[in-house]
């Protein structure tokens, strides 16, 4: 249970490893100071702020921002530090608001690394002050409390720094907060768009726990997608996409009413100890935070800056790699939501006014009413280019990050292409996502977006090998089409086998009419799988008995507390079963043991990946429409049918097949292979 704090209140702290999540509505600097027994701050060094941001134990965003995650590690704090507070303080900005009273109470939570919240508080009562010390973690006993303040300063930071014993270096680091903010010496503020051209993007960490649209976890708050200032003619905002994993799945829902929501993103949980582990994402043990990331050089006046891999935040380079991919995705859907609104004001502008000059009599009489036209002709194609030129500005520096980034991502995050691969060997941890293929807008179809997808899967696969009204189009051969999902299920299991640790992960296959002999033949060949395909009645009766009964044993064991009371010749890896050609086969019992797996799988390490055409399953009628529902649907060639609903736009899904006559795919089959032993089927 989450502990909602009053002001005054304490509630102790049983992990040492935690975020602190600040949602204010609009952009707040973030900031921490370590105290000592008597809770006073020794010096300058002891303050964690955006040009400082990293300190043994902490963590903070160096920029201004509407939410912020702070990352906390209590057990690496000197032994010196007794209390650490967490500050908040309004920017010294033109135009911004320069009082709390003037904002939405902020929200401030403390959570572990899985998401799930310690503690929250909701800092009400504030008019005058633009710094605020939110809550303190302090150590009592040794043990860790955290406290609700509250307690406000209309002198701002400086005042808030002072009365935490700073003295005369109180205004001198408030200034030199303020420029790292102002100045750009930190990450910038990117909201609302357009952005000045020396001007970074907004970077924040991915959402927390939750993996379903339905279990989202904290979400930045709506930001502002604006078209082009600085001009009289610029275009009233619109909403700006709150943050979606991208990237985990960028759609919260899909434009086309065959298909599942993609996911959200999920958070991490450490091992919770015991034979079976199934918190998210399986993360078995816990890492120190990695070294701070990299910096590039200053960019020169009037230059954007110089792109980084890595430079998110995060406890390591893969998880700031994550935070980076899902970063790009936010400020790619804001930069495109922001032209489109400039160009549908342009049109609804020059519409008004040509109407205008329509309904005035005196315009149709000499040349009034031409040149009346040609103005609004004009000034719209101002604003259009006016809208165009900072869309490729913004759209330039997300292609050169892309540029940098692709090339450092670890294998689960790279494409096929990417030599990682050639050096792959089985890991000993579960990553953090794993990549499903890439997104793009029609801006720039360029410009890809990996797609990943938080691990363990919470929800099942579907590869349509049903004709669309896009991406499949072209297609006239519906063989051809299923060949070709087939080989994206071998692949994204190929993935999912090489993403896990050996023997963790555990393969299933039902090919019913033993259609699909060719494209499996890599996983059966390599020997990675549990058994061999499943054909008929009989195989496919067999393979879902035994993964019915698995659920069951496992769901009884951890309803029971008895997981060490399973069957000693139980698989406990994760699961996966791949159903070629569904529903062919399947009778009604078969359908309803599928449909419990759906549903009831994820949770103990069950998933389902179908290789379906919707159209297939019509006999059934509605039956098996919460199935498709509950599932993510993909597909074997680029289509449009990810729909984001913050912003309206259309992604397109690139799924990540293998280039034509590459070996990477056997070279990983057999590295799983070898590192998991000798197949017995």
């Amino acid at each position: 249970m989450t502990a909602e704090l009053v002001r005054g209140q304490n509630h102790p702290l049983t992990q040492t490893r935690l975020e602190i999540r600040v949602s204010a509505g609009k952009p707040v600097v973030a900031g921490a100071t370590l105290g000592d027994e008597q809770g006073r701050v020794p010096g300058a060094e002891w303050v964690v702020h955006p040009g400082s941001p990293i300190l043994p134990g902490l963590e903070v965003s160096k920029q201004a921002a509407a939410d912020h995650r702070l990352a906390v590690d209590l057990g690496v704090l000197p032994e010196s530090v007794h209390r650490v507070s967490v500050l908040l303080a309004l920017p010294v900005s033109v135009g911004g608001p320069v009082r709390f009273g003037a904002l939405a109470a902020p929200f401030v939570a403390v959570t572990g690394l899985d998401g799930s919240e310690v503690a929250s508080y909701t800092i009400t009562g504030l008019d005058a002050e633009s710094a605020v010390v939110a809550l303190e973690l302090y150590r009592r006993q040794d043990a860790w409390k955290v406290r609700a303040i509250g307690q406000g300063y209309a002198g701002g930071l400086a005042a808030l720094l002072t009365d935490q014993g700073l003295g005369e270096a109180a205004q001198q680091l408030a200034h030199a907060i303020n420029d790292a903010v102002t100045q750009g010496l930190a990450r910038a503020v990117a909201t609302p768009p357009p952005r000045p051209s020396g001007e970074t993007r907004v970077r924040t960490a991915s959402p927390g726990a939750g993996a379903t649209s339905a279990q989202a976890g904290a979400q930045n708050g709506p930001g502002t997608a604006a078209a082009p200032s600085g001009t009289p003619d610029a275009a009233p905002s619109t909403g700006s996409p709150s943050p979606v994993d991208p990237v985990t799945a960028p759609a919260g829902a899909q434009a086309a009413p065959a298909g599942a929501q993609p996911a959200l993103g999920g958070g991490r949980a450490p091992s919770s100890g015991g034979p079976i582990n199934y918190t998210h994402p399986g993360r078995q043990t816990a890492t120190p935070p990695a070294p701070p990331p990299p910096t590039a050089p200053p960019p020169g006046p009037g230059q954007p800056a110089q792109p980084v891999a890595g430079d998110a935040t995060g406890w390591s380079m893969e998880e700031r790699l994550y935070n980076q991919v899902w970063g790009m995705f936010e400020d790619l859907a804001r930069t495109a939501a922001a032209y489109r609104s400039a160009v549908d004001f342009a049109d609804s502008r020059m519409e008004q006014e040509l109407d205008k000059v329509l309904s005035d009599p005196r315009s149709r009489i000499g040349g009034a009413g031409d040149a009346a036209r040609e103005a609004a002709r004009a000034r719209h194609a101002r604003l259009v280019d006016q809208a165009r030129q900072v869309l490729d500005r913004d759209l330039a520096q997300l292609r050169a990050e892309a540029d940098v980034v692709e090339p450092a991502l670890p294998p689960a995050y790279a494409r096929w292409d990417n030599p990682v691969w050639h050096a792959y060997r089985a890991p000993t941890e579960i990553p953090m996502a794993l990549r499903l293929g890439d997104l793009h807008l029609p801006e720039r179809a360029d410009l890809r977006i990996p797609m990943l997808l938080r691990l363990p899967l919470e929800r099942g696969l579907w590869i349509d090998s049903g004709r669309s009204s896009s991406g499949t189009a072209s297609f006239t051969d519906s063989g051809q089409l299923r060949r070709l999902a087939l080989d994206a299920a071998v692949a994204h299991a190929a993935r999912l086998l090489a993403a896990y640790p050996a023997g963790e992960f555990t393969v299933h296959i039902i090919d019913a009419a033993g259609s699909g002999a060719g494209p499996l033949a890599p996983l059966v060949a390599a020997g990675v799988l549990a058994g061999p395909p499943a054909v008929g009645l009989t195989g496919v009766s067999g393979v879902l008995a035994q993964l019915t009964q698995r659920v069951d044993l496992v769901q009884m064991a951890i309803r029971n507390g008895a997981t060490d009371a399973l069957p000693a010749g139980l698989d406990t890896a994760q699961q996966l079963l791949i159903v070629n050609d569904f529903p062919g086969a399947f009778d009604d019992r078969a359908v309803t043991q599928l449909r419990y797996l759906a549903d009831e799988g994820p949770a103990v390490g069950v998933h389902l990946m179908l290789v379906a055409d919707r159209e297939d399953a019509a006999a059934y009628g509605p039956l098996l429409d919460p199935l498709w529902r509950s599932m993510l649907r993909l597909t074997p060639v680029p289509d449009d049918h990810l729909a984001d609903p913050w912003v309206g736009h259309a992604w397109t899904y690139e799924p990540p097949l293998v280039p034509p006559g590459s070996q990477v795919l056997h070279h990983v089959l057999n590295q799983v292979a070898a590192a998991r032993g000798p197949w017995n089927p």
